[in-house]
């Protein structure tokens, strides 16, 4: 380890205030060495908001090498370090995060968890995906958000809304057909929803929706009927899962763990 890495951790370690710590914690963020891992994902559960946005920034400029230290570490007790490390794999996109993601957006008790996830869904690194999983990928990450849009904390609804916008953009042209039920989940949104700020980002979300160019027709491509059929039939599924999980209690890992088992895409290892 280079020395000048060591001591951005140790002045981390030998931080005595809330200043010091996040002026350090800043430094070793700046540093973008990913042997500053083990320490920003440790200042990820401190209680010291500012530290934990500057080690999020850092773990995102790392990138794909904190993945994995990122999914080992996951605090399962924890939430508010459980929300900020879901926001590090958001913000990196790595496919490897994908079921982490599903798991903590539709089954965990945390809202903030719930809520980085949701958004995270939609922004993954869709072009690292292999060419023959990604369309699976895709699917999955539709339905949870799909799901997600009815959660009952409107904070959640809003970035599942947020998510749906981008995985939208991702799939206009590889899978039109799937425009139908995102639209017509955010008209229903649009016009039901109680919370008059979820409302105004559906509307911004179908603005910007309708800017998007036509996709080409295909070929032998699924009736609509079909994937409307299909994607009421995951909802469905997706709803049985969540009432299996929520009776646990709260904190209990076994609520997103099984789910997350459940939805598993195979992905190569890194």
């Amino acid at each position: 380890m280079p020395d000048t890495l060591k001591t951005l951790i140790a002045a981390v370690d030998a931080a005595d205030s809330s200043a010091r710590l996040l002026e350090a914690v800043q430094d070793l963020a700046n540093a973008a060495d990913v042997g500053a891992v083990p320490t920003l994902i440790a200042a990820l559960s401190y209680n010291n908001p500012g530290a934990a946005v500057a080690a999020v920034d850092g773990l995102i400029k790392i990138g794909e090498p904190a993945v994995p230290a990122l999914l080992d570490q996951l605090d399962r007790h924890n939430y508010t370090a459980r929300a900020w490390a879901i926001r590090a794999l958001a913000g990196i996109g790595d496919p490897r995060g994908l079921t982490t993601l599903l798991g903590a957006a539709t089954a965990d008790f945390a809202m903030s968890v719930r809520r980085a996830a949701a958004r995270g869904l939609g922004t993954l690194n869709w072009p690292q995906f292999p060419a023959d999983e990604l369309e699976m990928a895709q699917a999955e990450a539709l339905d949870a958000l799909l799901f997600v849009c009815d959660d009952e904390e409107w904070v959640v609804r809003y970035a599942a809304v947020t998510g749906l916008q981008a995985l939208a953009a991702a799939i206009w042209h590889s899978q039109p057909d799937w425009r139908t039920p995102i639209l017509a989940k955010l008209e229903q949104l649009g016009t039901q929803d109680p919370i008059w700020a979820v409302r105004a980002r559906v509307w911004w979300a179908q603005q910007q929706l309708q800017q998007l160019p036509e996709p080409p027709t295909s070929v032998g491509a699924e009736p609509i009927h079909e994937v409307i059929a299909n994607w009421r039939s995951t909802l469905e599924n997706l709803y049985r899962r969540k009432s299996q999980e929520r009776p646990l209690p709260e904190g209990d890992p076994r609520r997103f763990r099984d789910l997350a088992a459940s939805m598993t895409v195979p992905l190569p290892e890194a």
